[in-house]
C-alpha cells in the first residue's frame, strides 16, 4: 500500500540543498561525500518526535511559513519528500527540518521516511 504522506524517494533537489547546509558544518568535499552516501542509503522509518529529540533542534512554530506550507501540502493530499539525516551527537537534519516539524504537528508519533548516513 502506498504511503499517503510520503514520496518513495527524496527529490533530486533535496541532495544539493543538503550539501548547501552541510557546507556550513564541514568542508565542501565532506559535504558532497555525505550527500552521495545519503543517495545510496536505504530508506528507514523514524518517528517525528525521535528525530527532533536526537537533533536537539526546537520544534518550529506551526505558523512558520515553511512548516505551514508543508502542513497545507499534506492536507491537500500532496506527498512530502523523505528527510536526509546524518548520524552524530546531535543528529543533523541535512534536509527536511520543516517537514519534520510539520509532521510533528499532525502527530508526533507519525513515521517519517529517512535516509540516514
Amino acid at each position: 500500500m502506498a504511503d499517503p504522506l510520503w514520496k518513495k524517494d527524496p527529490e533530486k533537489h533535496d541532495f544539493p540543498a543538503a550539501v548547501d547546509y552541510l557546507e556550513l558544518l564541514m568542508s565542501p568535499h565532506h559535504a558532497k561525500a555525505a550527500a552521495e552516501r545519503l543517495k545510496e542509503a536505504p530508506t528507514v522509518q523514524k518517528k517525528a518526535k525521535d528525530i527532533l529529540r536526537a537533533s536537539e533542534l526546537p520544534l518550529l512554530p506551526e505558523d512558520n511559513v515553511h512548516v505551514a506550507d508543508n502542513i497545507g501540502k499534506v492536507r491537500a493530499g500532496h506527498k512530502l519528500s523523505p528527510v536526509l539525516l546524518l548520524r552524530g551527537q546531535p543528529l543533523v537534519i541535512a534536509d527536511g527540518y520543516h517537514r519534520v516539524c510539520a509532521v510533528y504537528y499532525l502527530s508526533e508519533d507519525l513515521e517519517i521516511p529517512c535516509r540516514v548516513g
